[in-house]
């Protein structure tokens, strides 16, 4: 988290400032409508659907859920191969004199993006937010520019930001709206990188560092993702849960303390859960006209598949052939000795990658065996890079995933 310190930006420089120019909104045009109001939001990640939502157009200031951004950015350089996870950046006099929380570098040494990403997600190091700023443009006054920039072009359309890592600064304003797109696009657009925010210990050099985010210890199915708090937000939170194959992010701002938000954000969650319960059935989305459930029959009844006709994928040959042709790749979660654990295997993997695997189709594929049947459970109709991004992010999720292939024959996939 960011804490409030006499290191602040040109416009927040000690408390009784800050005072002032509350007194006088003239000096800043966002001083009159910028607060620490409660704000909150409550979205189905796979569908965009609302569940909650009260003052989530106000603006506020973000503090520390800046750093989302942050790591939007770097995560965005990794996927366009500028630096990798070993790339070491050097910390500057500017970053090494941030003020607390930081991870405490002196200027001259040097740090791996993988560890500034770890130190970022977990301690919320305000120095290691410059170190990225300075390493990605050179500067952090370039960085928040392009980190604006940004925002624009994920629709973030009230989001400004003047520095990397969330310290105070009148001009650096989101709502809870805002937080909750980037949340979404952080999911869609590195599945690979988004298990970073699940992250619940961070070892460094004899030190280690617990996540901030303590919904991870203590609220079932939450696997990121933010926390920030300066004196003039209040305490914030953005949120990511899955439960029963659904996942759901919420922001909430402006809370009175961490454990008020906490709870506030664990309250709101069970409300959508609940609320989605109600509205339709738990797997209706499988098997609705966009995304119908396809039960493949292949398998000869009294005939024992062998280990290698078990890791074969066949396309139902009722599709037309150019919806074949878009068929190429896919995955499969497992295979089970019960429909229904098929079926709760792709909704989670689902939930867990919802953008990458929008366009596939569900195949839960049974099995004769000497003892029974086996249920495989695979979603097909993805390119080769999704389903490679997929099963990455279902592996650090702890579920297990492989890739299918097409192999030379049009209509089969194999196993790789």
């Amino acid at each position: 988290m960011v804490s409030h310190s006499k290191r602040q930006s040109r416009f927040s420089a000690s408390r009784p400032v800050i005072f002032v120019l509350f007194l006088v909104p003239a000096l800043s045009g966002i001083v009159s409508t910028a607060k620490a109001d409660y704000a909150s939001i409550v979205m189905d990640a796979e569908s965009g659907r609302v569940l909650h939502e009260v003052n989530a157009d106000s603006l506020n200031y973000p503090a520390s859920l800046t750093k989302m951004m942050t790591l939007y950015m770097i995560f965005s350089a990794l996927n366009n191969r500028e630096i990798t996870l070993d790339t070491r950046w050097r910390v500057s006099s500017i970053a090494a004199s941030q003020p607390p929380t930081k991870l405490g570098l002196k200027a001259g040494q040097t740090i791996s993006v993988r560890n500034c990403i770890l130190a970022l997600v977990t301690k919320s190091a305000n120095d290691m937010a410059v170190v990225a700023a300075e390493g990605l443009a050179g500067s952090e006054f370039r960085f928040a520019r392009m980190m604006t920039e940004k925002s624009r072009d994920l629709n973030m359309t009230q989001t400004r930001f003047r520095n990397a890592s969330g310290l105070p600064d009148l001009d650096q304003i989101t709502t809870a709206r805002d937080i909750s797109i980037l949340a979404l696009a952080l999911l869609r657009d590195f599945p690979e990188y988004y298990g970073f925010f699940s992250t619940r210990v961070f070892q460094y050099g004899n030190r280690r560092y617990r996540n901030h985010n303590h919904l991870l210890h203590s609220y079932q199915g939450t696997d990121g993702i933010k926390t920030g708090y300066i004196r003039a937000s209040g305490y914030n939170l953005a949120a990511s849960t899955v439960r029963n194959g659904r996942r759901l992010v919420g922001v909430v701002m402006g809370g009175r303390s961490s454990k008020a938000r906490n709870q506030q954000m664990m309250s709101l969650l069970d409300l959508a859960f609940a609320k989605l319960e109600r509205d339709e059935p738990r797997y209706a989305r499988i098997s609705s006209a966009n995304r119908p459930l396809i039960v493949s029959t292949d398998a000869k009844p009294g005939v024992m598949e062998t280990p290698d006709q078990l890791d074969a994928m066949f396309v139902p040959r009722s599709q037309p052939g150019e919806e074949r042709a878009r068929q190429i790749w896919g995955i499969q979660v497992g295979a089970f000795s019960q429909f229904r654990l098929a079926e709760s295997a792709v909704a989670r993997a689902r939930a867990i990658a919802p953008i990458l695997l929008e366009s596939s189709r569900t195949m839960i594929s049974p099995f004769r065996l000497p003892n029974g049947f086996i249920y495989r459970a695979r979603l097909v109709g993805i390119a080769e890079r999704d389903a490679r991004k997929v099963c990455a992010v279902l592996k650090s999720n702890g579920i297990s995933c492989i890739t299918v292939a097409p192999s030379n024959r049009p209509a089969e996939f194999t196993t790789r």
